[in-house]
């Protein structure tokens, strides 16, 4: 569409060259029409007897209000009167409104009053946009009116978005179903609110000296929506680019990163329980193959290794510098890294912007930025990749190779990765510790593993995004190959606050987070054991082809819950055709229950299991399982593991490999039968009905986000 953006233009122009901060009301009905936004009929009133002309031609009644630069809260300063319907009413009402405009702030200029169409009818909804320190242009989308402040029902996606994007807000609030028609009520329009939300992303996109946009309340009906009142807050100063990197760049340096010929230790140590000792150590036990060079110059050599005095010592090329020293000789070493033209920097030392002394970490920002290096931290354990035996880290060392790349911002939470890993023996490909994140980032490593050919699944612990627009354009590309799982800590008031006193980084807004990693496509996780399980589990199961789930159980209360854990899942269950429920039935007592879930009834043997299980897998219509197993003497639960993996491999050998998850309940032995299901692609858990349904659950959540559910015909 074509938009009057010239008029725009010198609309913004003059009003920030006037160091305004808000535009007037007849400012702001101007750039709406130019972006084809609609708002009621108006006019401006200088006096009373204009205002009365302006009724006339607009048509009884009206709304009155004042048209002040300097008063944007124009209700406060009682200066709206809402369906005046007279002559006398609206030659009184000019005066009433002028006058408290001048007691509510007598320096004021007064422009004078707004005559605008009165409308009304329909629902009242919110649509705006605001500028998010982590996001930028950020749209909004609600009920609206009052109830905005009340309910907050409101939905969040980046700007500009296409129309599609905009019709998912219109159905992503609580309240999508009232404007669908409730109780019989006409349902809205919603491509026309889809329109209105598309217009308002591409303005604020268009013209980012625009800080805050507000349509509210829009009078939403099945004959259209029509914006009642537009506020619009601007920029004052210049308006800042972020630093891009392009990702071609990225992917150079974290290539080189990744994959090191060669590994230089800046402040290596031949003493145990030093930092420099500690990263040398692993670097030689994990079995690194390039070549490793300490630089100490107090000493000749370190753990068989020759030392050097300075890394511009070293002969021939250094790919990755490991930083090991206390932070105020970081400098130094950099600008020495960028004199031996290293193109990255692993910090691992603490004293920087998370202890309050940003002046550090901005003086090695720019040397980073001067030099051409890109650095790693400060303030992190150092990092693995298991391709190339590189443990450049003072944690153990790891060795379980495998497709899971996980990162993190907190060591500790960095201990726990890597002690689960070890544990459930989940294979990674990398444990990368971000810290403060100077520089390296999560869209930094996800453009990396998007191409990693070792990486089937990205797994991210957050406290911040530094730029939220490069974290999602990286995560919508990657996630088309694999998925990506994230932890965002801060989802509450309190959690934000002791994410911002941990990392000196503000936590933004856990609704605006939630809503834009949706957008992204990103799997959320609600807690670190979720997201380990979810990289954990989520890699061996197959891609569903369809929304069609089916529980198969020998336990009623155990299928009750795992029912409920669907339905908090976003999951489908099974409408069950005739056909299938009398096919279903042939396998299971009188006395149990087709239907969804399937009862089988706990005192069944194990053919009852093989038989249900099988038609499950064998029914095209049925694209995922769940199995809710209980402890009997008759079924005991190795032979349960048993009998269903070998049900499930039969069907993969005869290309049929559908999701299967399994909740076992029972004694003790009910673990390894789990970890013996798990061991063959089955992701089963003992003593929980939650788990088993979250990991499918994440793994729906991709494959819809990847746009890989087949749709029914």
């Amino acid at each position: 569409m074509t938009y009057d953006a010239e008029t725009v233009r010198e609309i913004l122009g003059k009003a920030r060259a006037e160091g305004r901060e808000a535009l007037t009301a007849p400012e702001g009905k101007r750039v709406c029409d130019a972006y084809s936004i609609p708002t009621p009929g108006e006019g401006l009133a200088t006096t009373a007897d204009e205002a009365l002309v302006l009724a006339e031609e607009i048509g009884l009644p009206v709304v009155l209000k004042i048209v002040s630069p300097d008063i944007l809260h124009k209700t406060e300063a009682g200066g709206v009167l809402v369906g005046v319907s007279s002559v006398e009413d609206i030659r009184s009402g000019f005066d009433t409104i002028v006058a408290n405009a001048k007691k509510y702030n007598s320096d004021a200029v007064i422009n004078g009053v707004q005559v605008q169409q009165m409308v009304g009818g329909g629902y009242e909804v919110i649509i705006g946009a605001t500028t998010d320190p982590t996001f930028g242009k950020v749209v909004a989308f609600g009920l609206g009116g009052v109830l905005v402040e009340v309910l907050k029902d409101i939905t969040f996606r980046l700007a500009p978005l296409d129309q599609a994007e905009a019709l998912s807000m219109v159905d992503g609030i609580a309240a999508a179903e009232v404007l669908k028609g409730a109780r019989g009520a006409e349902p809205v329009d919603a491509d026309v609110l889809a329109n209105v939300i598309r217009r308002v992303s591409e303005l604020v996109s268009d013209f980012p000296e625009i800080a805050e946009f507000d349509l509210n309340p829009v009078f939403a009906s099945a004959s259209g929506a029509v914006a009642a009142d537009v506020r619009i807050i601007l920029s004052t100063g210049p308006v800042q680019e972020r630093r891009r990197i392009a990702p071609d760049e990225i992917l150079r340096v974290m290539t080189r990163l990744m994959n090191p010929k060669s590994v230089a230790v800046i402040g290596a140590s031949a003493e145990t329980g030093k930092i420099g000792n500690s990263v040398m150590k692993n670097l030689i036990n994990g079995g690194f193959a390039g070549e490793i060079h300490p630089i100490n110059p107090k000493a000749d050599e370190i753990l068989g290794k020759k030392a050097y005095p300075s890394i511009t010592a070293v002969p021939g090329d250094v790919d990755v510098a490991v930083f090991a020293i206390p932070a105020k000789f970081v400098p130094a070493a950099l600008e020495e890294c960028g004199d031996k033209n290293v193109p990255a920097a692993v910090l691992i030392p603490s004293g920087f912007g998370e202890t309050g002394n940003h002046e550090l970490q901005e003086r090695i920002v720019e040397i980073g930025q001067r030099r051409g290096i890109r650095m790693l931290g400060p303030n992190i354990y150092g990092y693995y990749y298991t391709p190339q035996n590189l443990c450049a880290t003072f944690c153990t060392p790891y060795d379980v190779k495998g497709g899971v790349a996980l990162s993190s911002q907190s060591g500790g939470i960095g201990m726990a990765i890597l002690g689960f890993a070890r544990s459930t023996k989940m294979g990674v490909s990398a444990i990368v510790g971000l810290g403060n994140k100077a520089d390296v980032d999560e869209d930094d490593l996800i453009t990396y593993f998007e191409q990693d050919d070792n990486t089937n699944v990205v797994a991210m612990h957050l406290e911040d995004l530094k730029d939220g627009r490069a974290f999602v354009e990286a995560a919508q590309r990657t996630i088309r190959k694999k998925p990506i799982i994230v932890l965002k800590a801060g989802r509450t008031a309190m959690g934000a606050r002791a994410a911002s006193s941990h990392t000196g980084a503000l936590a933004g807004d856990d609704k605006v987070y939630d809503d834009i990693l949706k957008q992204a496509g990103v799997i959320r996780a609600p807690g670190l054991n979720d997201m380990l399980e979810y990289a954990r589990g989520v890699p061996l199961l197959p891609t569903p082809q369809g929304e069609n789930v089916v529980i198969i159980t020998g336990a009623g209360g155990s299928g009750v819950l795992l029912s409920d854990a669907v339905v908090t899942e976003g999951l489908s269950l099974m409408d069950i055709p005739p056909d299938l429920d009398e096919a279903f039935r042939k396998f299971i007592p009188p006395f149990g229950a087709a239907g969804n879930p399937i009862d089988i009834t706990g005192g069944e043997p194990p053919s009852t299991y093989e038989a249900t299980i099988r038609l499950g897998l064998e029914d095209p219509r049925i694209h995922a399982l769940i199995l809710g197993y209980w402890h009997t003497i008759v079924t005991p639960p190795m032979v349960f593991a048993e009998v269903t993996a070998r049900v499930v491999a039969a069907a993969r050998a005869k290309g049929i490999d559908k999701p299967v998850v399994a909740s076992l309940a029972g004694d003790v032995e009910v673990e390894r039968a789990s970890e013996y299901l798990y061991e063959r692609r089955i992701v089963a858990y003992p003593y929980t009905t939650e788990k088993p349904v979250a990991v499918l659950g994440a793994k729906y959540r991709w494959a819809r986000a990847a746009g890989l559910l087949k749709l029914p015909r």
